[in-house]
């Protein structure tokens, strides 16, 4: 009889501890499908500022994305440089543009030349997702010398893409050509078939409809709104028809104190150059009611195949704008927060929705975070940036703060005098017919950005009078006041050698500086 119930006891154990083995297992391998089926959605605009207002036409975006999960406040969200191509290079490579060595948006500028192809994009994020089995979707704007005949014309297709629907050149709404997977395709002015942002999302609609249910993927969306020229979809031209500028902070305030570039506008504005920003404003707002709409149709979609709480979604810009402020009639490319803030949403599994967070992000932090989502191993990526998972679901992930960051910047100009603006003689570009420049060679600059223990802009002109710009943001939120000559001169040096560190850094040094 022992030696039966002992038989008993064994043969009962053994199914015991089968079936808690075939638990575990089974436990162990949903849970690797949930970090591994995390689908992840990038929505990328073009010069879209969040100091100006520029979320405000965002109704459906703010509550689908920013209420469901967490909005980075405004005063913490940057680029690493206020420029499209150089800036979505930042994105793409999770660099700053000192080491991913785009300075401008031409070709000579490293913009999408072949030297960028060969020596950038094969270690860009999105190869490693690809690696990782995401399926990977790209639609819109790329890089603004994209397509163009000296950067391989639209054969190229840039590593990491399973579809490819990408822009040629700068942004468009109407009379454009697409990269449809390497082949040429050419686009009219009929808005159901051809209006750009519309075209991306029906592109990613139909991918979603296409793609494999066995894996994840990541899609990134790129709409030109809202870039000039601002074409506005039918039924939105007559939207905000009452809406102005905003006349508050440092719009049409003189220069005074800071670099060259920003005295020799003429202050106050004619109002010639006011009305032309004030329509600029309003059809900025037009063209991005397109992307509100995007955005429901999208999360609308995702809800529908049961992916929605299974993917994360980002929205965001690519820099700021201004319109009038220190007279500057319409552009970016400067240091003041306008150009340099950017909006930034995110939901996803794991982050609590209604969230307002004040850590310091950057453009270049975006690979590493979907990165960081996917499950990579981000030591061995190398990167500038770092994962701001850990700030928006610290119950996901530890990780840290930066303390300050860098903001650099590489003017442009043309070696002959300007049409608009032969007064002021070589070296300008972006001239209006006023004699206002937005840009030049010697608009090249580099700053520490502090928001830890203080509020501060600390930035070094490469000009022959190596002048200098500090901004006290606490007292003087719209950097009105250049306070160098007053600080103390200890701070000064203190900048100084954190902005010598930061422009020397690479990987994880830049993310370490003391």
């Amino acid at each position: 009889m022992a030696s039966s119930w002992v038989g008993q006891w064994r043969s009962s154990a053994w199914v015991v501890s089968t079936c808690l083995l075939v638990a575990l297992l089974t436990c162990t391998l949903r849970c690797s499908e949930c970090v591994t089926l995390s689908n992840i959605i990038l929505i990328l605009t073009d010069d879209q500022d969040v100091e100006m207002g520029g979320m405000t036409p965002m109704k459906k975006t703010k509550e689908l994305i920013g209420d469901a999960g967490v909005t980075f406040s405004n005063a913490v969200s940057f680029t690493a440089t206020p420029l499209c191509c150089p800036s979505r290079s930042s994105i793409i490579t999770g660099k700053y543009p000192h080491n991913h060595l785009v300075r401008n948006n031409s070709i000579s500028g490293n913009c999408s030349s072949t030297a960028w192809q060969k020596e950038a994009e094969p270690f860009a994020f999105p190869v490693y997702l690809n690696k990782m089995s995401y399926q990977t979707f790209y639609g819109g704007k790329y890089l603004n010398q994209y397509g163009s005949k000296d950067a391989g014309g639209v054969d190229h297709v840039p590593p990491g893409w399973d579809q490819w629907h990408a822009l040629v050149g700068n942004s468009k709404y109407y009379n454009y050509t697409l990269s449809v997977n390497g082949k040429e395709e050419k686009h009219g002015d009929n808005y159901e078939k051809d209006y750009l942002t519309d075209l991306v999302l029906n592109r990613s609609l139909h991918f979603l409809e296409e793609r494999s249910p066995n894996h994840p993927f990541f899609m990134m969306l790129c709409p030109p709104s809202p870039h000039s020229p601002w074409t506005a979809a039918p039924q939105y031209q007559q939207s905000f028809s009452d809406v102005k500028a905003p006349r508050n902070g440092s719009f049409n305030m003189p220069g005074k104190d800071k670099h060259w570039l920003l005295r020799q506008p003429a202050n106050p504005m004619p109002n010639s150059s006011i009305e032309y920003l004030d329509n600029a404003y309003r059809r900025r707002w037009q063209t991005l009611l397109s992307v509100d709409d995007m955005v429901e149709q999208l999360i609308k979609k995702l809800d529908s195949i049961k992916e929605l709480n299974n993917t994360y979604i980002f929205y965001t810009s690519d820099h700021g704008y201004h319109t009038g402020q220190f007279s500057l009639p319409i552009d970016k490319r400067q240091l003041y927060e306008f150009d340099i803030r950017i909006p930034l949403l995110v939901r996803g599994p794991g982050i609590k929705p209604k969230q307002t967070l004040q850590s310091p992000v950057l453009n270049i932090d975006l690979s590493m975070t979907i990165l960081d989502i996917a499950g990579a191993n981000l030591s061995t990526v190398n990167m500038d940036g770092q994962s701001f998972l850990p700030q928006m679901a610290p119950w996901l992930r530890n990780g840290t703060e930066r303390p300050f960051f860098l903001v650099e910047y590489t003017g442009e100009g043309h070696s002959s005098e300007d049409p608009s603006c032969p007064k002021l003689g070589p070296g300008l570009a972006e001239c209006f017919p006023d004699c206002v420049c937005e840009d030049a060679f010697n608009n090249t600059y580099a700053c520490v950005r502090v928001l830890k223990d203080a509020n501060l802009q600390y930035c070094e002109f490469a000009d022959n009078e190596s002048f200098v710009e500090v901004y006290n943001l606490t007292s003087d939120p719209h950097e009105l006041e250049n306070i160098v000559k007053k600080v103390d001169p200890a701070l000064l040096q203190i900048m100084n050698q954190r902005l010598i560190k930061l422009q020397s850094c690479t990987g994880d040094s830049c993310r370490n500086i003391k």
